[in-house]
């Protein structure tokens, strides 16, 4: 899909982060944007950043709609579709971006079951409700791209040594091997279509507060100085992340690695695969000097 003009776009998690970031540049390029989020407040920021003064201004008839949605919940994904479809006049769609996520749920062990569940329906059901609904309406569409949000966690599934992170990875895996499956899937049965898979690094989002206010976390001091430390050592922007993700999709890669240290882990993993929770290893790995992707 070398434009967005004029393309129709659905992005789930819109609200914040990556997926307003998403938002923001396809409407620049002169896409309609459907976007939804369990969060008012973040989708009306979404829309005043995207449409307001200082915004790039939008392209001749752009449109940008924002609807409140809980992927987890199935028909809330349909409500979802039925309103973005409605609301911009349309009988398909060209693009998905299946973002949403949240993080908790660190051990299998120790943590709440409630906890662990939650994360995983909203980070592996969430995406696979979306592509449910909205597969068909790419299908209905000449061309279509379905941008499926796992992470290196969908490869690697640790956060470091005394640092679990068993629901989040579960959910991410499941979403790097679903979109993989589809690749033939779509090959096959709907060859118009494409499927890319998207892996961030570490890239600074609001995750980390969202996540606290998802599992009731009520203190706006403590979320923004959690937010703040996560977001002070990100070696990418929300920005710069939805730019590699959106040539990724504009130059018709499935695998999109976002950041130097998600190609540099990927990398390892993949070429030390026994060694890939000997953090030891992966440490001496990091300090080498590198060439390409390094990070």
């Amino acid at each position: 899909m070398e434009s967005f003009a004029g393309k129709f776009a659905i992005v789930t998690g819109g609200g914040s982060g990556m997926g307003r970031e998403l938002v923001r540049q396809l409407t620049a390029h002169g896409g309609d944007v459907a976007a939804c989020d369990v969060n008012a407040g973040d989708l009306a920021e979404t829309i005043q950043l995207a449409t307001g003064e200082g915004a790039t201004a939008l392209r001749g008839s752009v449109s940008l709609s924002h609807h409140l949605c809980d992927v987890s919940d199935e028909e809330a994904v349909r409500r979802f579709a039925d309103a973005a479809l409605a609301a911009h006049g349309r009988d398909h769609v060209d693009l998905v971006f299946a973002n949403a996520a949240i993080g908790a749920g660190g051990s299998f062990i120790k943590d709440p079951r409630e906890q662990w569940e939650r994360v995983f329906a909203v980070n592996w059901w969430g995406v696979y409700y979306t592509a449910r609904v909205f597969l068909p309406l790419l299908i209905a569409a000449p061309e279509g791209v379905l941008v499926n949000t796992s992470s290196v966690n969908g490869f690697w599934a640790s956060l470091g040594p005394a640092w679990p992170h068993t629901a989040y990875s579960t959910a991410k895996f499941a979403v790097k091997g679903f979109t993989e499956s589809l690749i033939e899937d779509l090959r096959t049965n709907a060859p118009h279509v494409k499927v890319a898979l998207v892996m961030p690094g570490h890239v600074a989002t609001n995750i980390v507060g969202n996540s606290m206010r998802a599992f009731g976390v009520t203190d706006d001091e403590v979320i923004g100085q959690a937010n703040a430390g996560f977001r002070e050592h990100a070696p990418m922007t929300a920005a710069q992340a939805a730019t590699v993700i959106l040539d990724g999709v504009r130059t018709g890669q499935w695998r999109i690695l976002v950041g130097d240290g998600a190609k540099q882990l990927d990398e390892f993993v993949r070429a030390n695969p026994e060694a890939a929770y000997d953090y030891q290893e992966l440490a001496r790995y990091r300090d080498l000097p590198r060439t390409g992707a390094g990070g």
